[in-house]
C-alpha cells in the first residue's frame, strides 16, 4: 500500500514537473514558430500551430535591416566584460566576509541585496548625467561598468553563501605554510568553489544578457547590444510580430544554447555546500 501511495505521488509529481516546464518553454516555441509565418499569418485569429506557410522571409529581411553580429559581439563584450570586472571585485569581497567577519557584515550584505529592490528608473537620470559628462554615453565601456555594479550584489551574495560552506582550516593552513592573501585567494580558495563560482558567471552571463532598462536608456548604435536589436522591431506605425519574432529568436538562441550545454554545471554549483 505504501508503495502504491508513493508510485503515485512520484508520478503526480513527475506530471506536475513536464506541466511546469512546458507552460515555461511554450513562449519561446511559440516566438519561433511565429518567426517562420508571414505577418499576415503572425496576427490571424484563430492562430495556427504547425499549419501554416513557412517561410524564411523574416530571418533574411532582419540580415538585411540590422547588422545582427555586431549587436551580437556587444552583448558577449558587455556580457562576459561586466561578469570578468564583477568577479575581480566580488572574490576578495566575499573572502572578506566569510573568512574575516565582523559585527556589520550582516547588516552590509543586507544592505548590498537592498539595492536590487531599488527601482532603475530612480537612479537613471544621476547615471545618465554622469555617462554624459564622463562621455560614456553608447559606449562598451559604460554598459560593462554600470552592469557590473547592478549584479555585484548577487554576485557578492552567491560566493559568499559558497565560501562559507569551505572549512576554514585549510586557509589557515595555507597561512601556515607561508601563503600570502593573494596566493591563499588564488591558489586555494578559488579552485576548492569552482562549481560555485562557475554557477554564478553563467547566472550573470545571462542577467547581463537579458537586461534592457539600461542598454535601452545609455545606449543608441554603437554600443547597443541584442535586447535594443530587439526594441528596434516596435514602431510607431505597430509592432512587425513576425520580424519581431525572428529577431527575438536570433537574440536569445545563443544564451539558450550556452545555458543548455552549462546546465549541469549550473545545477552542479547551484547546489554547492547543499550537503556536506
Amino acid at each position: 500500500m505504501a508503495r502504491t501511495v508513493s508510485t503515485r505521488r512520484r508520478v503526480a509529481f513527475t506530471a506536475l514537473a513536464w506541466t511546469v516546464a512546458l507552460a515555461l518553454f511554450f513562449p519561446i516555441l511559440w516566438t519561433f514558430l511565429t518567426s517562420f509565418k508571414s505577418e499576415g499569418a503572425a496576427i490571424a485569429s484563430p492562430p495556427s500551430f504547425l499549419f501554416f506557410d513557412w517561410t524564411l522571409e523574416n530571418y533574411q529581411e532582419v540580415q538585411e535591416r540590422s547588422n545582427y553580429f555586431h549587436h551580437m559581439w556587444n552583448s558577449v563584450v558587455i556580457s562576459f566584460g561586466s561578469t570578468f570586472l564583477g568577479l575581480l571585485i566580488a572574490v576578495p569581497a566575499a573572502w572578506a566576509m566569510a573568512f574575516s567577519p565582523t559585527k556589520n557584515t550582516k547588516n552590509i550584505l543586507m544592505w548590498m541585496l537592498s539595492t536590487k529592490m531599488l527601482p532603475p528608473v530612480g537612479v537613471l537620470v544621476p547615471i545618465y548625467l554622469l555617462f554624459r559628462d564622463w562621455a560614456l554615453l553608447d559606449t562598451l565601456t559604460g554598459l560593462v561598468l554600470v552592469l557590473t555594479m547592478v549584479n555585484l550584489p548577487i554576485i557578492v551574495w552567491m560566493l559568499y553563501t559558497y565560501f562559507k560552506e569551505i572549512p576554514v582550516d585549510i586557509l589557515e593552513a595555507s597561512r601556515m605554510d607561508g601563503a600570502s592573501l593573494g596566493q591563499e585567494i588564488l591558489y586555494v580558495l578559488t579552485p576548492m568553489a569552482v562549481p560555485g563560482i562557475a554557477s554564478t558567471c553563467l547566472l550573470n552571463v545571462i542577467l547581463a544578457w537579458n537586461e534592457a532598462f539600461w542598454t535601452l536608456n545609455l545606449t543608441a548604435a554603437k554600443a547597443a547590444p541584442l535586447t535594443a536589436f530587439i526594441a528596434s522591431y516596435s514602431s510607431p506605425e505597430g509592432l512587425f510580430w513576425a520580424k519581431l519574432s525572428a529577431a527575438s529568436t536570433m537574440a536569445i538562441a545563443p544564451i539558450l544554447i550556452l545555458g543548455w550545454f552549462s546546465q549541469r554545471q549550473l545545477v552542479r554549483g547551484l547546489t554547492f555546500g547543499a550537503v556536506k
